[in-house]
C-alpha cells in the first residue's frame, strides 16, 4: 500500500520516509512518529491503517540521521540496538525532520496536518506541538513529555498512557495535567507499548479504547 520518499529538512539533511495513501480525497496529512525501533514493519502498518481510515499518512524516519534505514525488533540484541539509538538522538534536529515530514503533507494534500507518535514518537508529537505548526496532536507513552512540560502547545494534543508503564511515573503525567490542563490526558489498564500489536505488551482493549478516542479527536481538527 505504501512508498517510499525523500525528505529534505530546513539543514538540506535528506531522510527516508514511507508514505500510505488513502483511497479517494484525504480528510487531511498526519504524521506518524516512530518508536525508538525504527520505522519498522510495524510502523508501516499503523501508517497504512491510518491511510485506511482517510489520511495522507507519512511517517518519516527520524533515525536516518544517525543510521539510514535503521529498523529492528523488540526483543534481545533488537531492544539493546534500539536503545543505544535513542542515546545518539537530537531532539532539535527531530524536530526540524518533523516539520519536513508535515510540510510535505501538506503540500500533497494542501489541507491541515497532525502528527501521531509512540513511545519516542508520544514525545516527539508533544514537540511539534509545542515548536511547530500542526493542527493537532496525540501522543502514546511519550516518556519525555514532562521533561517539556514548560513548553506551551500551540494545537490541541491528545496524551495516552499507561498506568502499569513502569517507565513513566504517574507524578510526571500529573506534572504536564497541571502545567496544561486544557490537554486531553487519557489512562489505561496497561503498559508501556500497549497499542503495539508486535510486542508482548500489546493489550487489544487498551488499543481499541484509545483508538476510539484518538480517531475522532484527528478527524474533528483535520477534517
Amino acid at each position: 500500500m505504501g512508498e517510499s520518499v525523500k525528505l529534505k529538512s530546513a539543514d538540506g539533511f535528506e531522510l527516508g520516509a514511507y508514505v500510505a495513501r488513502p483511497e479517494g480525497e484525504p480528510l487531511g496529512g498526519l504524521v506518524v512518529i516512530q518508536e525508538i525501533f525504527g520505522v519498522n514493519e510495524h510502523i508501516r502498518n499503523v501508517t497504512d491503517r491510518f491511510a485506511k481510515e482517510g489520511f495522507f499518512a507519512v511517517a518519516p524516519a527520524l533515525f536516518d540521521r544517525i543510521q539510514p534505514n535503521f529498523e529492528t525488533g523488540y526483543e534481545g540484541e533488537d531492544r539493546e540496538s534500539a536503545r543505544a539509538m535513542i542515546k545518539l538522538f537530537d531532539f532539535d534536529k527531530g524536530v526540524a525532520d518533523m516539520a519536513a515530514a508535515i510540510d510535505y503533507a501538506a503540500r500533497e494534500t494542501g489541507k491541515k496536518v497532525g502528527v501521531i507518535g509512540y513511545c519516542l514518537g508520544g514525545s516527539m508529537a508533544w514537540l511539534a506541538a509545542t515548536r511547530l505548526k500542526p493542527a493537532v496532536a496525540v501522543g502514546y507513552y511519550g516518556g519525555k513529555i514532562a521533561t517539556y512540560a514548560a513548553e506551551l502547545p500551540k494545537a490541541p494534543v491528545m496524551l495516552h498512557f499507561g498506568k502499569q508503564d513502569a517507565g513513566i511515573p504517574a507524578e510526571n503525567v500529573e506534572k504536564v495535567k497541571a502545567a496544561h490542563p486544557e490537554v486531553e490526558i487519557y489512562w489505561y489498564d496497561a503498559g508501556h507499548g500497549f497499542a503495539c500489536d508486535a510486542r508482548a505488551s500489546y493489550n487489544e482493549a487498551a488499543t481499541k479504547e484509545s483508538m476510539s478516542r484518538t480517531l475522532p479527536f484527528l478527524k474533528k481538527h483535520l477534517a
